[in-house]
């Protein structure tokens, strides 16, 4: 897997995502669950029909624009990123010293973020291992950057978060994320409830600054736009709060290009052991 990565790596970016387009509605037309999922999922976000097909399209691109993030050396990866938006709120929240804690949801390409910024400083961010072994392997190539450090999901990876934000470094994570029984709580997402993890509301409570970000994915292969802004009210209030106003925030900027989320995604299901989200 990690062979055929590095020569798709070869390819340029727009071929890539001309590819993955393809390879999305493919996979949209022969996949019934994951069809099923996008198109329930757009529905309660209140997205018509017409956006089904954009949507697959996009995450095909996602997809396979992997190759050229994680195969390529960091200069030529951030290369494609060719315009930032928000900018000055990073700048500021640096010169705070406290701590950054940048909410990256499952939006355009959000691989590109933590690469980015691992170019300014040592960013330590947050994922989920996968039981694959080659899928592992594939992942700690291309995500892991002399800068760029990864954090289990489990204690010891919320360890090194906070670690990270007592230093004064940025920490970055998918607040979006299907947490596992026990770290999340069920919170009201597009109208209806999702199990939603708490751990992303408690790290903004250390008083690190909080910076929700996303990669544009710009249309022709043309590359990516990066966007940084704060929440548009500060967070406040209990976790639980906190973490209900980071859904919110999700779904405003999901708004902004709604067929660039991962809609496939399961986001509304019930973890294993977890009690049955309320009526």
């Amino acid at each position: 897997m990690v062979f055929l990565f590095r020569l798709l790596s070869l390819l340029p970016l727009r071929f890539l995502h001309i590819l993955g387009a393809w390879l999305g509605r493919v996979a949209y037309w022969l996949s019934p669950t994951y069809r099923r999922n996008l198109q329930e999922n757009m529905a309660q976000a209140g997205f018509d029909e017409s956006l089904h097909a954009g949507a697959a399209e996009e995450a095909g691109k996602q997809m396979l624009e992997l190759a050229r993030i994680w195969m390529r050396p960091l200069d030529a990866a951030c290369a494609q990123v060719v315009e930032v938006k928000g900018w000055e709120h990073v700048e500021a929240a640096l010169q705070a010293k406290k701590g950054i804690v940048f909410l990256t949801p499952h939006l355009g390409c959000f691989e590109i973020v933590g690469q980015y910024l691992s170019r300014i400083g040592d960013i330590t961010v947050l994922y989920r291992p996968p039981k694959s072994a080659a899928a592992q392997k594939m992942i700690l190539a291309g995500r892991q950057r002399e800068r760029q450090h990864l954090a289990p999901a489990d204690l010891s990876g919320v360890r090194s978060l906070i670690k990270a934000l007592k230093k004064g470094q940025m920490v970055g994570m998918l607040p979006d994320q299907a947490p596992k029984n026990g770290e999340g709580v069920w919170l009201k997402f597009f109208g209806r409830h999702a199990y939603t993890m708490t751990l992303a509301a408690r790290l903004t409570e250390t008083g690190a600054a909080s910076l929700l970000t996303w990669g544009e994915r710009l249309p022709d292969g043309r590359g990516y736009c990066l966007h940084f802004l704060p929440p548009s009210q500060p967070l406040a209030g209990s976790t639980v709060d906190r973490a209900q106003q980071i859904n919110s925030e999700i779904e405003a900027l999901i708004r902004q290009r709604p067929t660039q989320y991962l809609w496939g995604y399961h986001r509304y299901k019930r973890p294993r052991g977890a009690e049955a989200p309320p009526v």
